[in-house]
């Protein structure tokens, strides 16, 4: 009966530390991770696939170093790992704020840190549902988070698309100037 008691507890700890943490993300780093959902708002599949490539380059040495019978070189690879999951949370955060816009753009009116805890809470309990929330949410999430950091990270904000169309028609409406 203990066993399960501290399990059940050790769930509940986790389950309210991890929207709690991207939280403190969101108020500690605003424009990263105002970066970030903009990232996952505009170019969701370019933060895919430069996740992909993020997580191939960490996971490569931290498996390098976990394999070595060396003791240093395996607390190194689980630093390394640790360091690279802690990366992720800034993407996760991004993924989080922008659910949390998503839900206000939905007609009801929530206070901004309201809106992302809720956002946060959301991406966690489908990430958390058996099977289908670990291989079709979690995976693919940690993998956009991966490359949404990176982008906010660097910096790169993607391109504004202009339509000629739209811009002709604007300086068309414009008066001319004598």
């Amino acid at each position: 009966m203990a066993d399960m008691t501290a399990i059940f507890f050790l769930l509940l700890i986790f389950l309210t530390a991890y929207p709690a943490m991207l939280a403190a993300w969101w108020l500690l780093f605003p424009n990263l991770i105002k970066r970030a959902q903009t990232r996952v708002e505009k170019s969701l599949a370019a933060s895919f696939w430069l996740g992909l490539v993020v997580i191939i380059a960490l996971v490569i040495p931290i498996a390098i170093l976990m394999a070595l019978p060396f003791g240093p070189a395996k607390f190194i690879g689980w630093i390394l790992l640790g360091a690279s999951l802690t990366f992720a949370t800034v993407g996760s955060a991004g993924i989080a704020a922008h659910l949390g816009e998503r839900m206000n753009q939905t007609g009801d009116n929530y206070p901004p840190l309201s809106a992302f805890v809720r956002g946060a809470v959301i991406l966690e309990l489908a990430a958390f549902y058996p099977l289908l929330g670990w291989i079709f949410v979690w995976i693919p999430f940690l993998i956009i988070s991966f490359g949404a950091t990176a982008f906010a990270l660097l910096k790169w904000m993607p391109r504004v698309k202009v339509n000629t169309e739209t811009s002709t028609q604007v300086s068309a409406l414009k008066p001319e100037s004598v």
